[in-house]
């Protein structure tokens, strides 16, 4: 008998797309049992890939090409997402996403990474280009961010201007923050009808202990010496903004989270927001089985991280759910998954499983076509 297989991974991060991850699933799961149906809905929690995933996942998405200035001031090849009219959006949904426009994959392998240098503004750019093709709605990645610029580099590319004590525009990234003495507003290019909506699953606050510089600075190349002078800097910016600093994901992309909420934006969780755009619930319903997966399940991803809520959709409708993942720790639960499988324990080792992801993906999903088969 053909099954109908929902396969809904997020990204392996570091190693391979959500999109790609499904391609790749399937094609193990086709070796085992061609005559079943694969539906490929890849997920996404608002960093890399989740371009990739609209486009892949909704039936008539549209990938719109734009060239927008990078994180380091180079121009840079980017795209963003027009999703077909609705009754709510007549004239479509854009999805943009910070990681492909003024992400911190824009800075090579390894990242040069440039804590006080690196801005949002291309990020900006693309947005602006769905504003001008006329989209009812926005919908907005912010993870994997370069910079801990507040957001104002993507602000000003809508129209805002920051400038020092003597009028003139600070400069890009966390440097200008040090100098703003003033935020004009006034010029920001209007929400489309129905709004603009972030996907994070971030909450971390703006400023302090968990804020954007403490927490995800360091990942971005901030020294010990480097964080106080970043906070310093989103506190100046803050103290000129009317948005609130300690909203949940106010902190999140650099204080980009910020400078969205002073446009007007609301944050939502990013893997809840997805499942809803791509129509996960009406695909699970009608699957036998449904596969997902993250690059490392452990303790916390049962913390509105992809699999969880795949998994929790697939235990509603009563349908069986199995779990890949790039590796599964020794404290996560994974009770509620039909099967699992661990692209470290089929290739040997975490370097082997990394270095050719989609390899060991194809190998997954033949795996668990054979553990799942309900024939």
């Amino acid at each position: 008998m053909a099954h109908i297989v929902v396969i809904a991974p997020d990204s392996f991060k570091g190693t391979i797309g959500a999109a790609s991850a499904a391609d790749a699933l399937a094609a193990g799961w086709r070796r085992e049992r061609p005559g079943d149906h694969a539906r490929l809905l890849p997920m996404a929690d608002g960093g890399e890939g989740t371009v990739d995933a609209f486009a892949t996942a909704v039936p008539g998405a549209r990938r719109m090409p734009v060239t927008v200035t990078g994180p380091e001031g180079a121009a840079v090849e980017a795209s963003w997402v027009l999703l077909p009219p609705t009754a709510d959006a007549p004239e479509g949904i854009g999805v943009v996403e910070l990681a492909n426009t003024s992400g911190i994959e824009l800075l090579g392998t390894p990242p040069r990474l440039r804590p006080f240098d690196a801005h949002t503004r291309g990020f900006g750019e693309a947005i602006a280009a769905a504003l001008a093709h006329g989209v009812s709605r926005l919908v907005l990645g912010i993870g994997s961010s370069s910079s801990t610029d507040g957001g104002t580099g993507m602000l000003t590319a809508l129209g805002a201007r920051f400038a020092d004590a003597a009028g003139a525009p600070i400069a890009d990234g966390a440097r200008g923050l040090h100098a703003v003495a003033s935020a004009d507003l006034s010029g920001l290019a209007p929400l489309p009808p129905g709004g603009v909506t972030v996907l994070s699953d971030v909450t971390n606050p703006l400023l302090g202990a968990r804020g954007a510089a403490a927490v995800f600075g360091p990942q971005k190349g901030a020294g010990p010496d480097d964080v106080p002078v970043l906070d310093a800097g989103l506190a100046r910016l803050a103290g000129l903004i009317d948005a609130d600093t300690d909203a949940a994901g106010a902190g999140a992309a650099g204080g980009t989270g910020f400078g969205l909420l002073a446009w007007g934006a609301v944050l939502v969780p990013g893997s809840a927001a997805v499942a809803e755009l791509v129509g996960l619930d009406a695909a699970v319903t009608a699957a036998s089985v449904v596969v997902t997966g993250e690059g490392s399940y452990d303790g916390q991803s049962a913390a509105g991280k992809v699999p969880a809520h795949v998994g929790a959709i697939a235990a509603s409708a009563g349908v069986p759910v199995a779990l890949v993942a790039g590796r599964i720790a020794t404290d996560a639960d994974t009770s509620g998954f039909a099967a699992t499988t661990s692209l470290t324990e089929l290739a040997g080792s975490g370097a082997a499983a990394m270095a050719d992801a989609a390899r060991w993906l194809v190998e997954a999903g033949a795996q668990l076509a054979r553990e799942l088969d309900r024939d």
